[in-house]
């Protein structure tokens, strides 16, 4: 089994640090799970323009968004940690030094004929 990089765990946390203060822009309404299944076409059309939080008894909260802001919230995830692998890259002293003139990084992208 591979090693998971240095970054991961400070991938993690920053992904659930991002993904807390996005849904804090939110209002969020909260319900429990026997009342949003009495209403839950309203709870739907009301997900569509904010989140819902839905919390059991045992405290257990889940979230609805509509699907639109969440593949924009995993789209935005997966573009910070891209930065993150090329920052932490950086740091370990994983790159190299570009020169002005220099075409050898292009080579790659060459079709060959």
């Amino acid at each position: 089994m591979l090693a998971r990089p240095q970054y991961y765990q400070l991938d993690k946390v920053y992904t659930l640090w991002y993904i807390w203060f996005r849904l804090k822009e939110f209002v969020v309404q909260n319900t429990n799970p026997k009342q949003f299944r009495a209403e839950l076409k309203d709870y739907l059309d009301l997900a569509a323009k904010e989140p819902i939080r839905i919390q059991r008894r045992s405290g257990d909260s889940f979230i609805l968004l509509k699907e639109d802001v969440y593949q924009e919230l995993q789209a935005e995830i997966v573009s910070l940690q891209r930065r993150l692998l090329g920052l932490s890259q950086v740091v370990d002293g994983r790159t190299t030094e570009y020169k002005p003139g220099d075409r050898s990084r292009l080579a790659r992208l060459r079709t060959k004929k």
